[in-house]
């Protein structure tokens, strides 16, 4: 009979036959005291060498495994590089590429300026697009005051756009500018496109322009025959009006003073009938000069 072999003992047939027979007393035999309460090989499992031939072999192959990594140098970001181009590809094998990109909240005069800021190319892993340094890009633009990006799988990436507001053209040392609500020029915003916006003259007009503008657009028969708001001496406003006219606003209290002037209009009809000057600037004595064809 050929030898069994258990635990790395070899025996013969006989001894085994012998060690298996029935103890003589009927089974009522005690077992062994160091017998285990499950079968050998289950309790060998899960069993931990933690002498300390096995803890030195260990750390051993630690160091070695970070000395390793270390030792490579560029050649360990090479490897990481190598690896992330192959999930590109894999991503770009399952359709995860970029096909399409939509911009949307831009004017027409800003496109243009916004697609060359996104820099992306059509068959790219879309999933390894930078959301965060796009939006960057986009918010560089002199149009745009803030951006918004999303990626749509599998294809698609949408970036959102919320432009400055066009406030008016502020003229100042013969040039014109486009500034936005806060007084800010709008880089490459061409003046000559908006004709419509209110024109203010003058050094630090751009930032007071926000405080007098809505007080005057309140005012419709103003607002339709007013040519520019002139900024003198960084203090006060003067309204030129379209037909030559002069309005001259104090440095504060400006909407009590266009008050004065609406209800003038409403008895005399100034802005209709014309004139050469209006003097607001002292409330107990306003002066109106009569147009020269008045004389």
């Amino acid at each position: 009979m050929p030898a069994v072999v258990r635990g790395g003992r070899r025996q013969n047939s006989s001894q085994t036959a012998k060690r298996g027979a029935a103890p003589r007393n009927g089974g009522r035999g005690r077992a062994p005291r160091n017998a285990s309460p499950i079968p050998g090989k289950v309790a060998a499992i899960g069993r931990l060498d933690l002498s300390p031939r096995a803890v030195i072999i260990s750390i051993t192959a630690g160091v070695l495994l970070l000395g390793g990594v270390l030792a490579t140098g560029a050649r360990a970001e090479r490897i990481g590089a190598s690896f992330g181009r192959g999930i590109d590809g894999v991503t770009v094998g399952m359709g995860f590429k970029l096909e399409k990109v939509f911009i949307e909240g831009e004017s027409a005069e800003a496109t243009a300026s916004i697609q060359r800021a996104v820099q992306l190319q059509s068959g790219q892993p879309i999933t390894s697009i930078d959301l965060d340094a796009v939006r960057e890009r986009v918010e560089g633009v002199g149009w745009v005051k803030s951006a918004r990006v999303v990626r749509l799988l599998p294809n698609t990436l949408i970036v959102h756009v919320v432009e400055h507001d066009r406030m008016a053209i502020w003229q100042v040392a013969g040039r014109n500018q486009v500034i936005d609500g806060q007084g800010r020029v709008i880089p490459g915003a061409d003046p000559g496109r908006y004709p419509a916006l209110p024109l203010v003259v003058g050094v630090g007009a751009e930032q007071a322009a926000a405080e007098i503008l809505p007080l005057v657009a309140q005012r419709p028969r103003l607002m339709s025959r007013l040519d520019a708001l002139v900024r003198v001496d960084e203090r006060r406003w003067d309204l030129r009006l379209k037909d030559g006219s002069l309005i001259q606003l104090p440095a504060t209290n400006q909407d009590a003073a266009l008050i004065q002037l609406d209800e003038m209009d409403q008895r005399r009809r100034l802005l209709e009938l014309g004139f050469a000057r209006i003097d607001l600037r002292t409330p107990e004595e306003v002066a109106v000069r009569p147009s020269s064809g008045d004389a």
